[in-house]
């Protein structure tokens, strides 16, 4: 049963320098393109991320400082990785707390403004969560009777993500087929920033999740302590937290 598309749909996965959303930086990222009518491209960026991969992460995924030494900088294929990602919805695994908010990191910094809030994101692992409990190893295992080789390989951990999903929709009768569904579903948390620092309460308004102000509405919170926007704007965010806060408080103007 294939998944119901009415655009692309981008299943892609990042390879880091660590697992810090803020601080690390992406070393390879690869993105399965699928259309409406099944046609999938597949693209592989190597990237130098301008600061040293720790000797932990390389045993992980394989990649070393001098495998990468000559590749361009995520700012210098930004422009071409929105170019095929533009007007697509998004999926991968963990890629609600991690690839997605990372990815937008990269591209902030990069100065490409790519708006995230009209895309479905799927969350594969959550899915699996939701019905297994299970990594993608054991989901690959579980769901297509298939072994996971090159774990840590960007394209291979893409590959087994889309035959995880497609297997999924398959197999879970209650499951939606629709992409939007899909990201309904796979959402743990309702953020407005992927990261989860600010998400939406029961009445589909802004909370911050954390901190002092932890379920209290963005809107009220920075009305009665207009300082604690400053705050967090020089504090160790997410720079797509960041945007997002900004354009709630315009909005508030």
């Amino acid at each position: 049963m294939p998944i119901k598309l009415h655009r692309p749909l981008c299943v892609f996965d990042l390879e880091t320098t660590g697992i810090q959303v803020v601080n690390d930086r992406i070393v390879e990222m690869c993105v399965i393109k699928v259309e409406p009518n099944g046609t999938e491209t597949t693209k592989v960026w190597r990237v130098n991320p301008g600061i040293a991969i720790p000797p932990e992460t390389t045993a992980i995924h394989g990649i070393t400082d001098d495998m990468v030494a000559n590749s361009p900088s995520f700012k210098e294929l930004a422009s071409e990785i929105v170019a095929f990602m533009k007007d697509c919805d998004l999926a991968g695994y963990n890629s609600n707390r991690f690839d997605i908010p990372l990815l937008a990191e990269e591209l902030l910094r990069a100065e490409m403004d790519f708006d995230l809030s009209k895309v479905h994101a799927v969350d594969v692992q959550n899915i699996f969560h939701k019905k297994e409990q299970r990594t993608l190893t054991a989901a690959l295992q579980f769901y297509c009777q298939e072994k996971l080789v090159n774990a840590h390989n960007a394209e291979a951990d893409v590959r087994a993500t889309l035959d995880v999903l497609r297997a999924q929709i398959v197999r879970y009768d209650d499951l939606p087929e629709d992409i939007s569904a899909l990201a309904a579903y796979s959402n743990m948390h309702n953020a407005a920033d992927f990261a989860g620092f600010i998400t939406f309460n029961k009445e589909g308004e802004e909370q911050f999740s954390f901190g002092k102000y932890k379920n209290q509405t963005v809107a009220s919170v920075l009305t009665k302590d207009p300082g604690y926007y400053s705050w967090i704007q020089n504090a160790d965010f997410p720079l797509y937290t960041k945007k997002i806060l900004t354009a709630i408080r315009v909005r508030l103007r």
